[in-house]
């Protein structure tokens, strides 16, 4: 009777333990600074950060920003004119 020979991988194993289960996206420390700033933004005050030299539009850091802000349940508001992103808390939080 032939012996059955096991399939040998393609790919490397590694424990489940070792897998990162999130990612830093290209985004990551802009946004990471914005929230800190934003933590310490005083009531009835706006951020009032420049485009210019940020690497990205002004809609996927707005966007990046919204992700952040749902996975931390913030609220905040954003505004926007030629050249810069307008940022504050609202009430709701």
């Amino acid at each position: 009777m032939p012996v059955k020979r096991k399939n040998i991988p393609k790919y490397s194993v590694t424990l489940i333990s070792d897998v990162p289960h999130s990612r830093n996206g290209k985004h990551h420390s802009l946004i990471a600074s914005i929230l800190s700033d934003l933590d310490e933004l005083d009531e009835g005050s706006a951020m009032k950060i420049p485009l210019k030299g940020l690497g990205t539009t002004k809609e996927k850091l707005r966007s990046a920003l919204n992700r952040a802000t749902a996975k931390q349940n913030l609220t905040v508001a954003t505004a926007s004119d030629a050249t810069h992103l307008y940022v504050w808390k609202t009430d709701a939080n």
